[in-house]
């Protein structure tokens, strides 16, 4: 229809190419099929037609086609289920047809009224995502969304709330019968009801008034008949309770919408029930590790989202007692003998510090409990993730002036003293990347804020960071070394990024004389060194990295005249000659003790933007085809022949 040499196609089938109508005409017959695949294959043509074409020629084939997908409603059940939504979603998201015009919100509606409720929620969902649709089909939709939750309300003998808008949603018979009978469809069927709902909460276009109420009350009643905590009154509430008793994949799914529901408020009864239920998992020992980090990352949430007292920062009084009996349960955790929830709580932990370490409250009852001393004892865990997020975790503890207090008679700041040291040990001796990294990460950070460990001496610091880091064979720990280098170049020379990246301002120089003693400290905590080093890096993101460093650098003292050296002099020749075997692969030759101008010079006769559009070039750019990616999936996977079978 696209490549008609007379023009675009007319709005009369019959003017159609014959080519195009025997398309048709094969779609019509595939409709009218008892085969469910021709169906679905008929279905998949029309909907890739109606989501890449917005031509008005797709209006004609809408309305001719109509009369045969909708007949599809009348069969039981409703053939290629899944194929038809996508179909239907697909003309309605099409700016080419008029929905009302070619009775699309009729058929959407009966569509909604046949699927089964596990068929019609992504229907649902989809067609609450529209920007323009009918009042009553949105109802309508929503209702169809909520009425798996309304079961489980009604069958637990829970009133649908104050809102009103689950009142008109009754629990129909083939809801109850799809939820109850099977665990594998009652489990299947609530899951997927619970993603589209958190889907949809965020969403402009979401229904109002928010049931928040109720959906909460559905929530913390899931939640509790996973546990067997909850009381149903009925046989049928009896019999869910006895389905969901210990299903992970319902307590997965419903603290997660229960983590996204804190985005609204709720009845303070229902957010007291919502914290009971949570520390009730959290202290379960039941409680599988991927629910125990749902779990905490649903209670940070809520936290978040606690009121506040106006005019003061710090947290209200019950969630200050609601904190001091969760930390008992996080000191428990840190004591786990699973490794995925020792590092769950070490995230949890590093979130709260983050948000509220100076806050009187939360610091008051942070170092009444045993967990920061459990904290610095992870630094030494088996496990290398426990051990990177336990990095973080001292890390951020220590900005906030958390650690545990030192343990003999020793100077205040010699427990701080203590941690740079040993942060510096694993950096130096750990035999996993993860918290080697860490340890850059939280580096880079004390220096940014000017911790105290670092104020008191910053450029050995820095030296003895690069000089590890620079030696070390994880490209992202050298990558990182090289944001720390940044961070330092910036605290001496001023600001060498602009924030907004648009920016066509020319970077600022620096005066002469503040110039000269910030490069003179760059050289003596050997950064160039080490960005030149980095700059001919087998790696190639860290060799873009230094790059862009030297680059910013080279801008900022271009236009400084009093440093400039002849290029012909002999300690730029001896620089330019090591530079050149590094980047031939002989990297055996320090380029030892530099001064300010030869540096310069180096930077001013270097081509980096030449190197710069180098490394930018994809590493497949010398051939780029289906057969190289073959031959690279070949290569990666050996010769052995299911191997070959499945690259294929």
């Amino acid at each position: 229809m696209r490549g008609l040499a007379e023009g675009p196609p007319g709005l009369q089938a019959d003017d159609w190419p014959p080519c195009a109508q025997k398309i048709v005409g094969h779609i019509e017959e595939s409709l009218r099929s008892t085969a469910t695949p021709q169906i679905t294959q008929a279905l998949n043509v029309l909907t890739t037609t109606f989501s890449h074409c917005h031509d008005p020629w797709t209006q004609v084939l809408w309305v001719q086609l109509h009369p045969l997908v909708a007949a599809l409603l009348q069969k039981d059940p409703v053939p290629a289920a899944h194929s038809l939504v996508d179909l239907l979603l697909s003309v309605a998201r099409s700016p080419g047809l008029s929905s009302s015009s070619c009775g699309l919100w009729e058929t959407l509606a009966q569509t909604l009224s046949h699927l089964s409720p596990t068929q019609a929620g992504l229907l649902a969902l989809g067609i609450l995502k529209l920007q323009d649709c009918p009042q009553a089909l949105r109802a309508q939709a929503f209702a169809v969304l909520l009425q798996p939750l309304a079961c489980v309300l009604q069958a637990t003998a829970q009133g649908p709330g104050p809102s009103g808008l689950l009142d008109s949603t009754a629990a129909d018979s083939v809801t109850a019968d799809m939820l109850l009978p099977s665990k594998a469809a009652c489990v299947g069927l609530l899951c997927q009801t619970l993603v589209h709902l958190e889907l949809l909460l965020p969403l402009p276009q979401r229904p109002c008034p928010w049931p928040q109420a109720p959906l909460l009350g559905a929530a913390v009643t899931l939640l509790q008949l996973c546990r067997g905590s909850g009381s149903p009154a009925s046989d049928a509430g009896r019999q869910l309770c006895a389905l969901l008793l210990g299903c992970v994949r319902v307590q997965r799914a419903a603290l997660d919408f229960l983590g996204t529901l804190s985005q609204e408020t709720g009845p303070p009864e229902l957010v007291t029930q919502v914290f009971a239920v949570l520390l009730e998992y959290l202290r379960s020992p039941d409680s599988s590790p991927t629910v125990l980090k749902k779990a905490f990352q649903a209670t940070f949430r809520w936290l978040l989202s606690s009121p506040r007292t106006p005019g003061c920062s710090d947290l209200d009084s019950h969630t200050l007692l609601f904190l001091r009996e969760l930390l008992p349960v996080l000191q428990k955790r840190l004591c786990s003998p699973c490794w995925e929830v020792r590092d769950s709580g070490l995230e949890f932990l590093t979130q709260m510090t983050r948000r509220w370490g100076g806050q009187a409250g939360f610091r008051h009852a942070l170092l009444a409990s045993e967990v920061p001393r459990l904290t610095e004892q992870l630094l030494r865990d088996p496990e290398s993730y426990v051990r990177a997020s336990a990095v973080t975790a001292m890390g951020q503890l220590s900005s906030q002036g958390l650690c545990v207090p030192p343990a003999g008679p020793e100077h205040p700041g010699s427990q701080q003293k203590s941690l740079l040291g040993e942060l510096l040990h694993i950096l130096s001796t750990d035999s996993e990347g993860f918290p080697r990294r860490a340890v850059m990460q939280v580096f880079t950070q004390w220096l940014r804020d000017s911790h105290a460990d670092v104020v008191g001496d910053t450029e050995q610091f820095v030296a003895g960071v690069l000089q590890v880091a620079g030696q070390d064979l994880d490209w992202e720990v050298r990558a990182q070394g090289l944001e720390l280098a940044l961070v330092f170049l910036e605290q001496m020379l001023g600001p060498l990024r602009s924030h907004c990246p648009y920016a066509v301002t020319p970077p600022v120089a620096a005066p002469a004389g503040p110039l000269t003693q910030a490069l003179q400290s760059l050289c003596r905590v050997r950064l160039f060194e080490f960005a030149f080093r980095a700059l001919f890096d087998c790696d190639r993101p860290v060799a873009q990295k230094s790059c862009d460093l030297l680059l910013l650098l080279r801008a900022k003292t271009a236009s400084s005249s009093s440093l400039q050296e002849p290029r012909s002099s002999p300690d730029v020749a001896s620089v330019e000659a090591a530079l050149q075997r590094w980047r031939a692969g002989d990297q055996a030759q320090p380029l030892g003790d530099l001064e300010p101008e030869v540096v310069l010079a180096v930077l001013r006769s270097m081509d980096l933007e030449g190197l710069r559009g180098a490394l930018a070039e994809s590493s497949d750019h010398v051939e780029k085809s289906p057969q190289s990616l073959l031959q690279d999936m070949l290569a990666t996977v050996g010769i052995l022949g299911e191997n070959e079978a499945d690259c294929y």
